[in-house]
């Protein structure tokens, strides 16, 4: 028996899992493409699979890198140009009725595919994989061929991501205020050939529903394959020890086989920080009627319960009847408890998503794990990710924010929209509906605001609901985000029109989830020494490489940079090094704020997220925690810090302060944990450099299980230290992992 390469499907509320390759035949691709210059050229060369065209014709041509300067420009051309994958093979040895199948887990975005100069497939859609059995049609040399179309713009729209509004591709590549215009297409996730045996299983799905006391799960396998008669199909489920506790087989008829079973006392799976994020591993064999294997699955089984309910005290909120409309229910609950989700808006970490590999997720994760974050809000304006992300997430226990490829636009009502709309988000759910870790679906980011238009009776929206409903009915499903009584923004620390801070700006806020919210920062200087030409790299200025990465002129006419903010602040830097610390230094200040402010107005609150984790490419400056590829600016460890389970937590009032003005903060101890916390003692002092002012100590009670304590407002007239600032320490006697700090300024 060939071994089998497993794309690991795991199994959730309903089913879905599909079969990888075995032993997939090596194959040497080629692009055809005609030249910016000559359309009717005939360009042949090397192909990357996973890739992109963008990149195979960029070295064929080339090109400098995208991401340095003004390069990504050069690509524009391509954009309304079709390309081709091409490939030849000779006939492989077929026996006993193997059959030989091309799969492909993503093409972008609209395509056909010909064998032998035959049509056997046009699609539109990246999500929705492809199974083409070529075995009837083979010949002594066979040849490959995959036809790019150009990418899909919706008549009439000048460019920008207004042009996405007609097609289910993924609106951020059409240009955003942190990514440019750079629409990728082409072969982007794992395509091969494979031999099966005449008897195989092609779909393979598990789905399964606890018991209200959540010690019994009912499970339900079916599969879906060629040639089942006759045939046994062995059903094991093994721990994590790999001691096997549940096993069977399957009634199998007419290409289908199905199996009920019952687990007693199942683990479950929980997220990072309040629990084991557990597996199971199950597998399956299909065998001939005398016992010969032909074929083997495996995948993995996290059992969880998750639900959306009522934020505390949000029924309150509207008053009198008839309630057409509260706020949206945000609270998560997992197994029946309920978890404050701290984490982040996840982007794609390439704007070329053929080149992300498991290794780039992983560090992406770890850095997420690092600062205490549980969950991610997968952003409507990108792509759906690779199955290795979501196979991450389950194992290291971070919940996944779905959202399906609709962002800050129109989708409208027409047949042939809705048709694919249909086709990919069917595509979606069966794919990803199985990972524990997928706690929401969510039809899109931004669709109910004054920008997009929609509302719930858009049909999009109510096709996107029915299909979540239909296929993954106990995932929770929201039609978009913010929904009343969320929040979106702010994205500045302080506001350029009013003055008015953060520190303000969140003590007046109110919402039952913080969804996204920002603060920008600039790059490294490393990191903007290789996107930004020596001759413009100081002082910044737009109309250069700067602008391009989003420094000026990126959002609302405003700059992400925010030089004159950060100078009036700190006076005029005299270096790129300097401007670079300040900026970052109001980053980490200003994402402390909001985190530990979303998380004193818990219960309330449930959620905070920011805008945003990654990116995809380096700007200059942003709102992102991480800059591109893997580097972490000083705010993630701010954004940590303000996720800890348990901290000392100052809300303060400003940033700036002034000699001999009062000074005030008040005290707080948060407790993220289902478990209660013991009373102790917080020290707050007030530092510059060696010199030290005791503000005052709470003896603070012991606390609930995931519940707050509100503390005292201590203050002190600031002295006349010389330092340009000071910090503020909380000190918690016995637990050095609760304490905090936080920088202001000192002026006259």
């Amino acid at each position: 028996m060939k071994e089998l390469k497993i794309l690991i499907m795991l199994c959730g509320l309903v089913f879905s899992a599909l079969l990888s390759a075995q032993d997939p035949l090596d194959l040497q691709w080629f692009m055809e493409y005609g030249t910016e210059h000559d359309p009717q050229s005939k360009v042949r060369t090397a192909a990357t699979i996973p890739g992109a065209v963008q990149l195979d014709v960029a070295l064929s041509e080339g090109y400098g890198p995208y991401y340095y300067a003004d390069n990504w420009k050069d690509y524009l051309w391509m954009e309304d140009r079709e390309f081709a994958y091409v490939s030849s093979f000779a006939r492989p040895r077929l026996e006993n009725g193997e059959r030989l199948v091309l799969r492909s887990l993503g093409i972008d975005y609209s395509f056909e595919i010909l064998f032998n100069g035959r049509s056997l497939l046009v699609q539109e859609g990246m999500f929705t994989p492809v199974r083409l059995d070529l075995t009837d049609q083979l010949r002594a040399t066979n040849e490959l061929r995959i036809r790019i179309f150009p990418i899909p713009k919706k008549e009439g729209e000048p460019p920008g991501r207004d042009q996405a509004a007609a097609s289910v591709k993924p609106a951020v590549s059409y240009g955003w205020d942190w990514h440019p215009r750079l629409v990728p297409s082409g072969i982007w996730d794992d395509t091969w050939l494979e031999i099966l045996p005449a008897s195989h299983l092609e779909e393979v799905a598990v789905q399964y529903s606890l018991s209200e006391e959540l010690d019994k799960a009912f499970i339900r396998v079916e599969t879906r394959g060629r040639n089942f008669n006759g045939c046994k199909i062995a059903w094991h489920l093994s721990d994590a020890a790999g001691q096997k506790v549940d096993m069977g087989y399957l009634t199998s008829y007419n290409g289908q086989g199905v199996l009920y079973t019952e687990l007693a006392d199942p683990e479950l799976w929980w997220p990072h920080d309040h629990g084991d994020p557990y597996l199971y591993t199950y597998s399956l064999e299909l065998s001939d009627q005398y016992g010969k294997l032909l074929d083997t699955f495996s995948g993995r089984l996290g059992f969880r319960r998750v639900k959306l309910v009522m934020n505390e005290g949000a029924w309150q909120e509207s008053q009198g009847f008839p309630k057409t409309r509260s706020v949206a229910p945000i609270q998560l609950e997992i197994n029946g408890r309920k978890i404050f989700c701290k984490g982040s808006n996840w982007v794609n970490p390439e704007i070329f998503p053929g080149i992300i590999t498991r290794a780039r997720y992983a560090e992406l994760i770890d850095l997420a794990l690092g600062a205490n974050f549980n969950m991610f809000r997968i952003w409507g304006g990108g792509i759906v990710n690779k199955e290795s992300f979501y196979e991450l997430c389950d194992e290291k226990g971070i919940m996944v924010w779905q959202e399906f490829p609709l962002a800050c636009n129109n989708y409208g009502d027409q047949a042939d929209y809705l048709k694919v709309l249909k086709q990919e988000s069917e595509s979606i759910v069966r794919r990803i509906r199985a990972h524990p870790s997928l706690v929401i679906w969510s039809g899109g980011n931004e669709l109910f605001n004054a920008w997009s238009g929609m509302t719930e009776q858009s049909l999009a929206l109510r096709l996107l609901n029915s299909v979540c409903l239909e296929l993954d009915p106990y995932t929770p499903f929201i039609y978009t985000s913010p929904l009343m009584g969320m929040g979106h923004g702010h994205y500045v620390f302080r506001d350029p029109e009013t003055g008015v801070e953060v520190y303000s700006t969140m003590l007046k806020a109110h919402n039952t989830a913080y969804t996204e919210f920002g603060v920008p920062g600039p790059s490294s200087v490393a990191i903007l020494k290789t996107i930004i030409p020596p001759g413009e790299l100081w002082p910044p200025k737009p109309g250069t490489a700067w602008e391009s990465h989003h420094a000026y002129n990126a959002w609302v006419g405003n700059t992400w940079l925010m030089q004159d903010m950060i100078e009036d602040y700190f006076g005029r830097a005299s270096s790129l090094e300097k401007l670079v610390e300040w900026g970052q230094l109001l980053q980490s200040e200003g994402y402390k704020v909001i985190y530990e402010e979303a998380r004193r107005q818990k219960p309330y609150c449930s959620m905070a997220l920011n805008w945003c984790f990654n990116e995809p490419w380096p700007a200059a400056a942003n709102n992102s925690l991480i800059t591109w590829p893997n580097w972490p600016k000083p705010a993630l460890r701010a954004a940590g810090d303000a996720c800890r389970p348990v901290m000392a937590s100052a809300r303060n009032f400003k940033f700036k302060w002034k000699r001999d003005e009062e000074f005030s903060t008040q005290i707080w101890m948060l407790n993220d944990r289902h478990q209660e916390l013991d009373a102790g003692v917080v020290r707050a002092i007030l530092m510059s450099g060696k010199k030290v002012l005791e503000l005052g100590s709470w003896e603070f009670e012991s606390l609930t299980p995931n519940s707050n304590m509100e503390g005292p407002v201590m203050k002190t007239k600031l002295p006349r230290w010389s330092s340009d600032g000071f910090i503020l320490h909380l000190e918690v006697e016995g637990h050095p992992e609760y304490n905090s700090e936080y920088t202001f300024l000192l002026s006259d």
